[in-house]
């Protein structure tokens, strides 16, 4: 079976987007940003992702602008926000 070339310079958005953020748990770390998690504790309780699978992937996240870290509310911690 032939490697599938990278969409990472396509023309196309959409393409882009899923090459960059195709792998599963991106998707789900999303999902969970989407219903308000904000902080690391949450995600990993929520999925059950090992922590340095997760930290590895909210970077990714991070370093791509789809989440950002800020400030808690409580100044507690830091929190991610889409």
């Amino acid at each position: 079976m032939a490697k599938q070339k990278s969409l990472q310079t396509s023309e196309c958005p959409v393409a882009r987007t899923v090459e960059s953020i195709g792998e599963r748990w991106c998707f789900m770390i999303l999902r969970e940003a989407f219903d308000d998690v904000r902080r690391f504790s949450e995600f990993q309780k929520n999925l059950g992702l090992a922590k340095n699978i997760l930290a590895i992937r909210l970077k990714h996240l991070i370093e791509m602008g789809v989440l950002e870290i800020c400030p808690a509310s409580d100044g507690s911690a830091i929190k991610n926000t889409l």
